[in-house]
């Protein structure tokens, strides 16, 4: 496969901070617009022209780079406008494949990270294509007040796949919400849809959250999301492991998925690129300690649903990743990772405080319980 050298500048994200001691921001539905995307891959015509060349190359026509067949193995786009087409997921290109590649059918192999070979060089926090194919989107639609009255489908919550029809979030971003919601996997760049491989949606068939969840200081913060039929695994959708019952996620460092923000301001717009962050895991204790000289309190006690993960500057899960996943490398295995965390909420998140993450672990039972109600195979997130 050719490999594609991505330029990206920084992205400017934001910050989300507690409200009243434990409400959570991250949930909250955000003005990033999804691009929608045909689920058909393949095509007899060249009909993926995207973009007009430069008059400096009148000989090319600008297509996605993967349906380029000229010899060169490496080449360069550039978003700051130094590439030749005006969409910087285009090449221009002379030899053009008529058929866009279909994504290969894969059996499910849970937790297993990729690249898909596209290097970047940008900020570390900018994820590859591919790279986390557990993460989803989770949709919320809206109506833009203009003349044509036209639908939007905007970030409400991130969330992870954990079986090809079952999808786990944070109840704070389902709880009590009648809005209409639907789930995007395989998404990576929300302003476009020349990817290698097309996003995949599905319905929202049941929601289920955890019996014991409180909507005011998000204890047990955990919800699953039944989809109306299972997505295609493929090289970017893919479900994420689950921890066994004494796994202890201690000294381990873990990344955080998700298109939010990372500095909490109104006039800073969420991530079009998926982001992924570097967290350690930070014991309970001083967890607790660091916490407890935010508003908190010194007397703040953190409830036993949630680990802790973060606490460096600059570095932080905010508005927009609610409900995305923690996930952290399973001991011994290579590029593969369990999912020990749900974005739940945090004190000024960019800040030099960690923030806390409902802990998996805690209700591996009740998802086996759920998932073995709906005749759904549990050995299936199981590494």
């Amino acid at each position: 496969m050719k490999v594609l050298l991505l330029l990206f500048v920084s992205c400017l994200f934001a910050k989300a901070e507690v409200e009243n001691g434990t409400e959570s921001k991250y949930g909250q539905s955000t003005n990033v617009n999804f691009e929608d995307a045909t689920t058909e891959t393949s095509s007899s015509k060249i009909d993926n022209v995207t973009s007009t060349p430069s008059d400096l190359h009148p000989n090319c026509t600008c297509v996605p780079y993967y349906r380029c067949k000229d010899d060169q193995e490496e080449y360069e786009i550039d978003i700051n406008g130094g590439n030749t087409c005006s969409n910087y997921l285009d090449r221009c290109c002379k030899n053009v494949d008529v058929a866009t590649p279909k994504p290969d059918k894969k059996d499910v192999r849970c937790g297993k990270r990729n690249g898909m070979n596209i290097l970047t060089q940008s900020s570390d926090n900018e994820a590859i294509f591919g790279e986390f194919p557990w993460m989803v989107a989770l949709l919320q639609t809206v109506t833009v007040q203009n003349e044509t009255s036209e639908m939007n489908e905007i970030n409400h919550c991130g969330a992870s796949l954990i079986h090809p029809q079952v999808v786990l979030t944070a109840a704070h971003c389902v709880y009590n919400k009648s809005e209409s919601y639907k789930i995007r996997a395989g998404e990576w760049d929300t302003r476009t849809t020349d990817e290698l491989f097309p996003h995949q949606d599905r319905k929202i068939k049941d929601t289920i959250v955890h019996p014991k969840f409180n909507s005011g200081s998000l204890l047990y913060d955990f919800a699953l999301l039944i989809l109306e039929s299972p997505l295609e695994i493929t090289s970017t959708v893919d479900v994420v492991c689950l921890p066994s019952q004494n796994m202890v996620s201690e000294n381990l460092f873990c990344y955080a998925t998700g298109w939010g923000r990372e500095v909490f301001s109104a006039e800073v717009s969420n991530t079009a690129i998926l982001k992924k962050i570097g967290l350690p895991i930070v014991d309970r204790d001083t967890c607790q300690t660091q916490l407890r000289k935010t508003r908190l309190g010194p007397y703040f006690k953190l409830h036993e649903s949630f680990i802790c993960a973060g606490g460096e500057v600059g570095k932080d899960t905010c508005t927009g990743d609610g409900g995305g996943p923690l996930v952290c490398p399973i001991p011994g295995e290579e590029d593969k990772f369990y999912q020990a965390g749900i974005v739940a909420w945090g004190i000024n998140c960019g800040k030099d405080f960690p923030a806390a993450y409902a802990d998996v672990v805690k209700v591996t039972n009740w998802i086996d319980e759920v998932m073995v109600s709906y005749k759904f195979d549990t050995s299936i997130y199981r590494y």
